[in-house]
């Protein structure tokens, strides 16, 4: 398990560094000129140099791309080009919101998606399956913006039962960070919930229909007991899979979520750091983005082995 582990801790490293280059290459590839939106619309070509020269921007592609890789081996992810704060210190101070709302948002679609899936295998082609279908294309379909402004409007504005904005520490209240919290981790697990119900559902399906169940079930055994130990272990496999791949998506969904519900993390700052084409918050944020789901694939990928030991060799 050691061997296996430190095999694939090793060949992560290679893809953080492909996720760096190729943020690099992209932004500094596309069109659009950051030293003229510093400068203005009022600004002279020699200006325009100028912040070029200060800010390194005239300087060839490779050199600059060798600089800032290994300014972030050292853990400099750079300043930004309008605020002149550290990156490092943009991107620490957005991070409990965004960490604590993915972490809630993947906790709740777990929570529901799995007893959903469960439910909807155990009493397939009722009423009860055909409800949690009909949830897990609605969830699925729904477009974050949409359902957390319809959301707000509810529980926020109509019924006053939840705050409409804004962020609560949850090591200062953490009564007032559930409040808080609530409607946009519920938006941003619904999609999550919905995926992980239809795939929960369909494993289920296939290793209730396994010889092995029918014994079990001649044997007399109960049928929670039948479902939930005997059946539920081996059709978690793939979804493990699913949460492991479903964690980027709900970072990517945290962006929109953070804008409606006006939260201070780092969607809100890439968002801010994309108008005025602040290249080094992008940067940053999009390589520790990268860098957590390659984690997060690396979890998946040491569960997977928890779980079937057959993987290890």
């Amino acid at each position: 398990m050691t061997a296996y582990i430190a095999q694939r801790v090793l060949s992560s490293i290679p893809v953080i560094l492909m996720v760096a280059i190729t943020t690099f290459s992209i932004l500094h590839l596309a069109p659009g000129d950051a030293a003229g939106v510093i400068a203005g619309d009022q600004a002279t070509a020699q200006e325009i140099e100028r912040i070029k020269n200060s800010l390194g921007l005239d300087r060839p592609f490779v050199d600059q791309l060798g600089s800032w890789i290994a300014d972030v081996i050292r853990g400099d992810l750079g300043r930004s080009l309008f605020t002149g704060h550290r990156v490092t210190e943009l991107i620490t101070d957005r991070l409990e919101p965004t960490v604590s709302l993915t972490v809630l948002g993947l906790l709740l679609s777990v929570c529901l998606g799995v007893p959903l899936g469960v439910l909807a295998a155990w009493k397939a082609n009722s009423w009860i399956d055909r409800s949690v279908m009909f949830f897990s294309v609605s969830g699925f379909s729904l477009p974050g913006f949409w359902l957390g402004s319809m959301l707000l409007i509810v529980f926020a504005v109509r019924l006053g039962w939840l705050p409409a904005i804004g962020f609560v520490s949850i090591f200062d209240d953490v009564p007032g960070f559930l409040r808080n919290a609530l409607l946009p981790a519920f938006t941003v697990s619904t999609s999550g919930a919905a995926i992980v119900a239809r795939m929960t559902r369909s494993n289920m399906l296939e290793v209730l229909s396994e010889d092995y169940i029918r014994t079990a079930r001649a044997k007399g055994l109960r049928e929670i007991t039948v479902v939930g130990r005997h059946a539920l272990r081996p059709a978690s496999l793939p979804v493990v899979t699913v949460v492991g791949l479903l964690l980027a998506g709900l970072l990517t969904g945290v962006v929109v979520v953070e804008t409606v519900f006006t939260i201070p993390g780092l969607g809100r700052l890439a968002a801010e750091a994309v108008l005025r084409r602040d290249i080094p918050v992008i940067q940053g944020v999009i390589l520790v983005i990268g860098t957590v789901v390659v984690i997060a694939n690396l979890l998946t990928d040491i569960a997977y082995a928890y779980l079937d030991p057959r993987i290890r060799y």
